[in-house]
């Protein structure tokens, strides 16, 4: 594959009466079509037009993300949330046009049955009737970025951002953890006000939404936004409480061990970071050593990821150096007019950069496999689907961490094996949060924080928050950014968790098959619903009995509990 340079992708601002005209000639090539051939050229056409205003889409919020300081980086944001409804607007018509005429079983003979169930969602969550309130939950959204990259942070005779502070969090002096978090969550609480504003507006504007559309409140909207179609906010529900039930208690168990590690009379929560005495292990290098010990750990890897990974490195496709005005988080985003995928994070000297990296790569490595795909529907999964090959990648790469943490290694893997247990409970807590606001929308602020409260108590009940005020009255949640941009995405990580952990345990029993599988499955797209994808890697559903206590036993026996 010929090299793409990320700097070399140029897109101008779609101009939306020429959009309207290029859709009205794709609709009558389709209606002037007299067989399946001329019907399925127009189909491609407009494909490519989609995959352009994607391209354009994923740049500009991007470019913005890598400096919210830009001003003109945030005009063009804002250029583009006012544009975007027009552009899903005809995207959609277009998709029911299609959907409903005579020739729809065309579709499904070409590209399976699974796309009608995609454009059915897609139809079903969008109107032009809800563009005001899309544009303003655009801008709602951008404002939570804005106000929560702007952070900073005095610790230790640094300045530090949001993102940068994680070092601190995770020190093995005690006291510097403390610090982090006090200042933390002061200027969370110093903050509190606006945070609360800005979702209060979120919240009403994605629950105008569902209204219009004929929905209940936003659960059902928010669940056919993510294409959900092969399972239920019932079926969530009673894995959360499997969660609940056979995990947290397990998680209590790893809380206990980890406070007797610590050496501490009560385990509270800036502790939970750390894992012993010694704190986590660390990287042996900075950025761009960590990029050379990648580059040997993919080659070494097979299926194809050192050739990605090397494209990826050259076409300047990573941006993962934490500076200021760059927004927090790790993400990948991909340029469909090109065939590659992108990939922002926030190193910041902990062990956590491993993770991020190799979790966002996993992604990167999926899109690139599927690239081929003859529409731009199968070139992601749904989320929970797409969330199985990060995670998986996470595991799969374990044989190689003495690349990045030497003699660490071992520690390295037991501490994520161990997190990634303690995860399920948290996931579980944002997403019964979010099932409890949206059925919930006029509570107030403060009913928000107690319903957060609920959450730790049955999900995190070992939590203690001591004398930090703003995460003690329940204000944890505001720092997890999904739960203001992307409304129910969260359950996904859980799924998807305990989809990698079997990948983990075959990986032990038959490394070279279950790379295979791996590989197989990225280059699956996303051509089928999410239990049909993992089942078909010879995954078990987590939503199938037993399969959550196979996953969990393993593990628990590897960590001796």
């Amino acid at each position: 594959m010929a090299q793409v340079n990320f700097h070399d992708i140029e897109t101008i601002t779609p101009v939306p009466e020429e959009i309207t005209q290029r859709y009205a000639e794709i609709e009558k090539a389709f209606d002037g079509a007299t067989d399946q051939t001329g019907r399925g050229a127009a189909i491609a056409a407009w494909d490519g037009l989609r995959r352009e205003l994607g391209t354009w889409s994923s740049l500009v919020g991007l470019k913005f993300r890598q400096d919210t300081a830009d001003a003109e980086r945030k005009a063009a944001l804002e250029a583009h949330d006012e544009l975007m409804p027009r552009f899903s607007e005809l995207e959609v018509a277009f998709m029911r046009k299609v959907r409903g005429s005579e020739h729809a079983g065309e579709l499904a003979a070409t590209y399976g049955p699974h796309l009608l169930d995609v454009w059915d969602c897609s139809t079903a969550s969008y109107d032009p009737a809800i563009e005001a309130e899309t544009v303003a939950e655009s801008k709602a959204s951008a404002a939570y970025t804005e106000l929560v990259s702007s952070a900073r942070f005095e610790v230790q005779g640094e300045t530090v951002n949001l993102s940068q502070l994680g070092k601190f969090a995770s020190s093995a002096d005690r006291d510097i953890r403390y610090e982090a978090a006090k200042k933390r969550w002061a200027w969370f609480g110093e903050n509190a006000d606006e945070l609360d504003r800005i979702f209060d507006e979120i919240v009403k504007l994605r629950t105008a939404q569902a209204k219009k559309l004929g929905f209940e409140n936003y659960v059902d909207l928010g669940y056919k936004k993510l294409g959900r179609t092969d399972y239920n906010k019932d079926d969530v529900e009673r894995y959360r409480n499997a969660i609940r039930d056979h995990v947290v208690p397990l998680c209590t168990r790893i809380r206990e061990r980890q406070r007797e590690k610590l050496g501490v009379d009560k385990l509270m929560a800036w502790d939970e970071p750390v894992s012993d005495p010694k704190g986590n292990p660390k990287p042996a290098g900075d950025h761009d050593w960590m990029m050379g010990q990648a580059r040997l750990m993919f080659d070494e890897m097979g299926g194809g990821l050192g050739e990605f990974f090397g494209l990826m490195a050259d076409g300047a496709l990573l941006d993962l150096k934490a500076r200021d005005g760059k927004a927090g988080g790790g993400f990948c985003t991909s340029f469909p007019t090109v065939g590659m995928p992108f990939i922002f994070a926030n190193f910041n000297g902990t062990k956590g950069d491993v993770q991020v990296f190799t979790h966002e790569v996993g992604h990167a490595f999926q899109n690139w496999s599927s690239r081929g795909k003859p529409t731009v529907d199968y070139l992601w999964p749904t989320a929970e689907a797409a969330e199985v090959h990060s995670m998986s990648l996470e595991f799969l790469t374990w044989p190689h961490m003495e690349k990045f943490f030497g003699d660490d290694a071992e520690r390295f893997r037991q501490l994520h094996l161990t997190e990634s247990l303690l995860f399920l409970p948290y996931g579980c807590a944002v997403d019964h949060f979010q099932h409890l606001v949206y059925e919930n929308p006029e509570a107030t602020p403060a009913e928000r924080l107690a319903m957060w409260q609920e959450m730790e108590r049955t999900y995190l009940p070992t939590r203690d928050w001591g004398d930090l005020e703003r995460p003690a009255a329940g204000g944890m949640w505001q720092l997890q950014l999904h739960i203001y941009h992307y409304a129910f995405y969260y359950i996904d990580y859980t799924l998807a968790q305990v989809c990698a952990l079997q990948f983990w345990a075959k990986a032990r029993e038959d490394r070279a098959q279950a790379m295979e599988a791996y590989v197989t499955l990225c280059q699956r797209g996303g051509e089928a619903p999410f239990q049909d994808l993992v089942r078909s890697a010879g995954l078990v559903s987590p939503f199938d009995e037993g399969c959550l206590t196979d996953v969990v036993g393993a593990a628990s026996e590897v960590l001796g509990l």
